[in-house]
């Protein structure tokens, strides 16, 4: 599959915002607090941020990425569209020009644990899930940039 990586517009968030509640619906320890709707607001409103880079294919949104600073909020793609590098040229892009960058993301979700190592994560800390939405225990993971050493 063919794609080209673009910042968000606020057209966006209806595909954003079903890509994020398609996951939640069908993981099944993923706790259903949301509805598609609100889903489709918090998209918008990270959009309006300028926070999000999507993946498509003309107007056909596969995967995105939102990003404050040094800071990924959310990074998801499409069932669909997995397994097609989406998900790396997203966390690729946003990697440039960033000394580093900090994530969390489920302890059950063991995908994301495999991705974020294989992208060069690195685990920083483990909390009990009281202090997100979910009540559910995550992990932190940071990357930092190889500086090459002056030859």
């Amino acid at each position: 599959m063919t794609f080209c990586l673009r910042s968000a517009t606020p057209l966006d968030a209806g595909q954003t915002g079903w890509i994020l509640h398609r996951f939640a619906a069908v993981t099944p320890w993923m706790p259903a607090l949301h509805s598609e709707a609100e889903a489709i607001s918090f998209c918008g409103e990270m959009i309006d941020r300028g926070w999000v880079t999507v993946a498509g294919r003309g107007r056909h949104v596969h995967g995105f990425l939102a990003r404050d600073g040094q800071q990924v909020h959310a990074l998801y793609v499409a069932p669909e569209a997995c397994g097609q590098g989406i998900g790396k040229a997203l966390l690729d892009a946003a990697k440039v020009g960033q000394p580093r960058l900090q994530l969390q993301t489920f302890q059950a979700n063991d995908g994301a644990r495999r991705f974020y190592r294989r992208e060069g994560f690195a685990e920083t800390a483990r909390s009990d899930g009281s202090h997100n939405d979910e009540g559910l225990p995550d992990i932190t993971f940071e990357w930092r940039a190889q500086h090459k050493a002056a030859a």
